[in-house]
Formats: structure tokens, sequence, C-alpha cells
């Protein structure tokens, strides 16, 4: 099978992805891997999104769109894949629906993991790093044994510029405007299917099971 995990940031694609590709042996692919493989592999298109990368900057679609199309010829997704981060816009969806008909293969399920702006923003605000040991906390998920202290080393924690509240608000709704033409561009094909994120991983991984075994 060919799938999409279709979702907002906080979402919980990642995680759902690593369970579905341990459950189903399908090529789990995302955007940030390939381009850190083909940075590291000096590739042509890895010199050419490097520059991006380095400053933070969104990759243009047409070196990212190359790199996916050369990552789902390798051997391990001759079998399935299933994409976490991409498309992220209709130029990517609609660059990959015309490289996969061109093989005779196409997306067969796109799954949308949805949660509330405000739980989003739980999640993801709610996330403090430590300066020196680099271990991460969660101050309802994973807190720290005494507030604002590392577990590790005692080093006082500090939350990361992305994971402020402002940001993260902008960060959302610049996503979103992204986010919802593909839901109807998949939803018009017949392939979208809806799950409720907001519930325990285990309960959202046995949803998503169902689905594609449906």
């Amino acid at each position: 099978m060919q799938i999409i995990l279709l979702g907002l940031p906080g979402a919980g694609k990642g995680t759902q992805a690593a369970q579905l590709s341990s459950a189903t042996g399908l090529a789990h692919i995302t955007t940030g891997e390939i381009f850190r493989e083909n940075i590291r592999a000096g590739t042509e298109l890895g010199k050419q999104a490097k520059p991006f990368v380095e400053h933070g900057k969104l990759v243009p679609d047409e070196i990212t769109i190359g790199m996916l199309l050369e990552r789902i010829a390798e051997p391990d997704a001759a079998a399935g894949f299933m994409l976490d981060g991409f498309p992220r816009n209709m130029q990517q969806a609609e660059a990959l629906d015309s490289a996969l008909a061109a093989e005779g293969r196409c997306i067969d399920r796109v799954i949308y993991i949805y949660a509330s702006t405000a739980e989003l923003m739980r999640r993801l605000t709610g996330r403090w790093s430590c300066p020196q040991c680099g271990a991460v906390y969660h101050e309802t998920n994973q807190p720290p044994k005494k507030a604002g202290i590392c577990d590790n080393c005692g080093s006082a924690l500090y939350q990361r510029e992305d994971d402020r509240p402002e940001v993260v608000s902008t960060r959302l709704a610049v996503n979103l405007q992204n986010l919802e033409p593909l839901i109807a561009y998949y939803k018009q094909q017949g392939k979208l299917v809806e799950v409720d994120g907001e519930r325990d991983a285990d309960a959202v991984a046995a949803e998503i099971g169902r689905l594609i075994e449906g």
C-alpha cells in the first residue's frame, strides 16, 4: 500500500507512523529524513537543499519532490510506503500523483489525524528542554521531578523559541492554510479517512490499523 499521513504539528503523525511501520513493514518516509540523507551523501539535490535547511527556510518544492521520487524508487519502498510530512501543498500532491501514475502506482489511503487547536497548543507549548544534556520534558505528559529543573543534570530548563505560544499559534495557522486544500483534494478522490488524534496513542493506532486492513 501507498499511504499518506496528514495532520497539523502535534497531531501525532510521527508516533503513528512509527507504530504502523513496525506493524506492517511499510517504509516510513519523512521529508526531514530525506533532506538529511541527501545532504550527508552530498547528492546534487542535497547540495541544492543544504543552504535552505541550514538557514531554517523551506526547501523549494522542485528539490523536495525530486528527492522524494528518488526515495520511493528504492527497494524498501517497492512493497509500499507511508509518507509523513509530505505532501505539504497542492503542487507537491499533484506532482506525487503524476509520478506514481507514470509507474502504474497510486496513493491508496490518506489518513487525516485531527485534533483541536486547544489540544495541539497544549501539546506543543508544554515542551521544555535542558540546555546542558538535551533532555526534553513536557509540563503534563512528562514533567521533571522538580519544576523547571532537569532530572539528569540539575540545569535550569528553557523553552525553545518555536515552542512558545505565539510562535506555535502562527505555525498552526500557516500549516492549516496548506492542509485544508489537501484534505479537500483527497476527499474528492475518495481516499481520505479521518481519525480522532486526541485519544490514547494505542487507540489511534488500532483504528488506523483497521482502516488500512479494510
